[in-house]
């Protein structure tokens, strides 16, 4: 009996080793660790599609700007908010002429005479219908062959530029023409547009120029 007892218990421990080896322990899968890899792929990859749409929105606008297609140029104005305009890099939101989309569209077409800000370093009065200075003041150099940057600045000058203190929450592309040699690369060019979303497209808010200045 003592025998048949020490057989059985032999057999009921060899079956038990070959069920733990069957069946090896899972390591418990971390849910917070795992939780915040997956949010952070999905930040990165919302990212990279908003990085893209800014992207073909900038190019756009400056197709429309080229072609002087101020109807479509009127399309990606801030249905709300309207379209501030600064001559140069530093803004003042209480001087720099604004039009909300429907002022825009009223009067880009005609020959109503707006003051847009001071030339630097005469201190003249900027005076143009809209159409003209778009066309002469913020379209001065061809724009669609610039270095493309968002959210970057690549040109700097001697004037101050408040564009992260006026739009600290917003998304903002720069096109910038390099300087030439024979001028000692001081004639470089920048045009900045500003964007906010609204309704899940991304709109302009402000449209900015930027050089050096006397």
């Amino acid at each position: 009996m003592k025998k048949l007892f020490i057989s059985i218990l032999i057999v009921s421990l060899m079956a038990a080793c070959k069920k733990n080896s069957e069946n090896p322990a899972v390591k418990p899968v971390d849910s917070t660790k795992q939780s915040m890899k997956t949010e952070s792929a999905n930040s990165a990859h919302s990212e990279a599609e908003k990085e893209a749409v800014i992207k073909q929105t900038n190019t756009e606008i400056l197709r429309a700007l080229k072609n002087k297609d101020y109807k479509k140029f009127a399309s990606y104005i801030h249905p709300e908010k309207g379209v501030l305009f600064s001559m140069y890099a530093f803004i003042n939101p209480r001087e720099d002429k604004h039009f909300t989309k429907a002022e825009f569209e009223k009067y880009y077409p005609g020959k109503t005479i707006f003051t847009w800000g001071s030339q630097d370093g005469s201190g003249d009065l900027h005076k143009e219908t809209i159409s003209n200075y778009l066309g002469k003041w913020v379209f001065s150099k061809d724009f669609t062959i610039s270095s493309f940057s968002l959210n970057k600045f690549q040109g700097g000058g001697n004037s101050l530029n408040n564009l992260k203190e006026i739009y600290p929450k917003h998304d903002f592309t720069e096109n910038y023409i390099k300087g030439t040699g024979k001028n000692g690369e001081m004639d470089w060019k920048s045009l900045r547009f500003v964007f906010e979303e609204f309704q899940g497209t991304y709109y302009l808010v402000a449209v900015i120029n930027d050089q050096w200045t006397i």
